[in-house]
């Protein structure tokens, strides 16, 4: 058997995989080298993101295949949706690597908490490839291997904690992200194992899925097989009751790979959950359903549980699990409008979470600053800008103008539900967006408070705080990611 090997179709993947096997070559040929390893790792997600483009520009109908049999199917499609995924996990991943590029800059050789430059930028590029790859799967093998690649790494970067007083945290983050790792991976080698006896075949295409449906006894072991593959990816995904690890990651792991599990490993798990839905088109009325239980749920346990929050990472962790929720909606019903307001809102998410924890890590890299809701009290008076980008960025989740863009987001994947005539499922994203709302004005009117007389007599007789100079990258981060929603609200249908 021969496979039609199609490079520039696997590129989006390749760069940063070859770019993180150059790391390691370099780290033996030049064992000094620092922010060499930063500039490769630079250059891998650039040329990852310029190999996006054909894929992007085609037509919505069309696909670029790679390891294609000679029986016509591919191992690997690239499709204008998939591209677009891709740019957008290249592109959040390059946002953490401008946020890590001081700190694994100055780690050299290692420490005791901490390890070598190469290790941590070869862990991070491998994450990155993993991702690329999910959403251009069209075999279990490929899935399961990019889900994992994508996952795995990030357990590593997790437990590595530079500072000493968080590295036992950290470790209990990894051990969560990791036991939820091997579950989600047993649960989806069994749904794949089933989805073999049942079509035959390990490619995830519909027409062998529709053709097990038609079978009394193989639908059985099809509809298991799905079950447990959704299940499998709502750990991936954070969708409830699959969710419990991510509070605890997200508050123990450095800020910048917190970033990383907020948005770019969520393009990996959408993905996966595309790629199912899609071989499922037609065939399986009850996964549907069980997609549109679950996003209900996620949605509404994730608002509920972020109201509640004081410390914002906390708030952010369970405002991806509601976001989720809201991924998730679209899919329980299938179409490809379904398919592509899922990857629209996903694109809308990754910019605004990804914005909102850049301005999170900046205030905690304040003297005295820190992570908590106190911390933005008033952030409006002394930092103007970055409360403007943060207060955007807020607003784009809660869907709310002057943010545009999120209400659209929200509109286009209510669309299909509404078409569908599932009532229940618009009742319950229509009460998800009022919850929604509260979550983030919360927050909003803390970088809007004023502080009381009192506060500003004390402001004025105590001593100047130290200096502090936001550094220039974070600077170009915010003013990048805003200037993505802004555009975004100008013309915000292009993006769906």
């Amino acid at each position: 058997m021969t496979f039609e090997l199609n490079v520039s179709a696997l590129w989006p993947v390749l760069a940063p995989a070859l770019a993180a096997v150059v790391v390691l070559v370099l780290d033996v040929a030049w064992p000094r080298a620092r922010s060499a390893h930063l500039w490769v790792a630079a250059a891998g997600l650039a040329g990852g993101a310029v190999g996006t483009i054909p894929a992007i520009l085609q037509s919505s109908a069309d696909s670029t295949g790679a390891f294609c049999l000679p029986s016509g199917p591919c191992l690997y499609a690239a499709s204008s949706l998939t591209g677009g995924l891709q740019l957008l996990a290249l592109g959040s991943a390059a946002v953490v690597l401008v946020l890590t590029w001081g700190e694994w800059g100055r780690a050299g050789r290692g420490g005791p908490t901490v390890a070598p430059t190469v290790v941590l930028v070869a862990l991070f590029l491998a994450a990155t490839a993993g991702v690329a790859a999910v959403p251009a799967a069209r075999d279990l093998g490929t899935l399961l291997v990019g889900l994992e690649l994508a996952t795995l790494p990030v357990v590593g970067l997790v437990a590595l904690e530079r500072r000493a007083q968080r590295h036992a945290e950290a470790i209990a983050g990894a051990v969560a992200l990791l036991t939820t790792s091997l579950v989600s991976f047993a649960l989806l080698a069994l749904g794949a194992a089933l989805w073999v006896a049942a079509t035959g075949t390990a490619l995830l295409s519909p027409e062998a899925a529709a053709t097990a449906a038609a079978v009394p006894e193989r639908s059985a072991l099809l509809l298991l097989s799905a079950v447990f593959v959704l299940a499998g990816l709502g750990f991936k995904l954070s969708a409830v009751p699959f969710h419990a690890w991510t509070p605890l990651t997200y508050s123990t792991a450095p800020l910048p790979v917190t970033t990383f599990l907020a948005g770019t490993s969520k393009v990996a798990a959408l993905g996966g959950m595309i790629v199912l839905v899609q071989a499922l088109a037609g065939s399986s009325g009850f996964a549907l359903v069980a997609v549109a239980v679950i996003a209900a749920v996620t949605m509404t346990l994730g608002n509920a549980m972020a109201l509640r929050q004081d410390d914002l990472v906390h708030l952010l962790a369970w405002s991806a699990v509601a976001q989720a929720g809201w991924l998730m909606l679209p899919l329980a019903s299938l179409s490809s409008r379904a398919v592509h307001a899922a990857g629209g809102y996903l694109a809308v998410y990754v910019v605004a979470t990804v914005l909102a924890f850049v301005v999170v890590i900046t205030v905690a890299h304040r003297p005295g600053g820190g992570a908590a809701i106190e911390d933005h009290r008033s952030l409006a008076r002394r930092q103007p800008l970055s409360a403007a980008a943060l207060g955007f960025a807020l607003l784009t989740l809660a869907g709310l103008p002057p943010a545009i863009i999120g209400l659209v987001a929200k509109v286009v994947v209510l669309r299909p539900v509404a078409a569908d005539g599932t009532w229940w499922l618009l009742v319950v994203a229509t009460l998800n967006i009022a919850l929604g709302i509260a979550v983030y004005v919360r927050w909003l009117a803390a970088l809007i408070e004023r502080e009381s007389p009192e506060e500003l007599v004390a402001a004025d007789v105590a001593p100047e705080p130290l200096a502090y100079a936001m550094p220039w990258t974070h600077r170009v981060l915010i003013g990048v990611l805003t200037t993505l929603l802004l555009l975004g609200s100008i013309a915000p249908v292009g993006i769906f």
